[in-house]
C-alpha cells in the first residue's frame, strides 16, 4: 500500500510553506486559511518529504 500525505488542520498555521514546496500537492484554502491536500499523488514523496520537512507546525505526515 502507498504512502499517502495528511495534514492536521487543527495544528496548521497557514504559513503556505507546504504550498510553496509542493503545489501539486497542497494549497492554502482561502476560505479558512489552511493548507490542504489537493492532489496526494501530484508530486514525488521525496518532493512531499521536503514540504513536510519544512512546515513550521509540524503537521504535515505519513498515513
Amino acid at each position: 500500500m502507498a504512502k499517502t500525505v495528511v495534514i492536521d488542520s487543527g495544528e496548521c498555521m497557514g504559513c503556505g510553506s507546504c504550498e510553496e514546496v509542493c503545489p501539486e500537492v497542497f494549497k492554502i484554502n482561502d476560505a479558512t486559511g489552511l493548507a490542504e491536500v489537493i492532489n496526494p499523488a501530484g508530486s514525488s514523496e521525496d518532493e512531499i518529504q521536503e514540504a513536510i520537512d519544512m512546515c513550521p507546525a509540524q503537521c504535515i505526515a505519513w498515513k
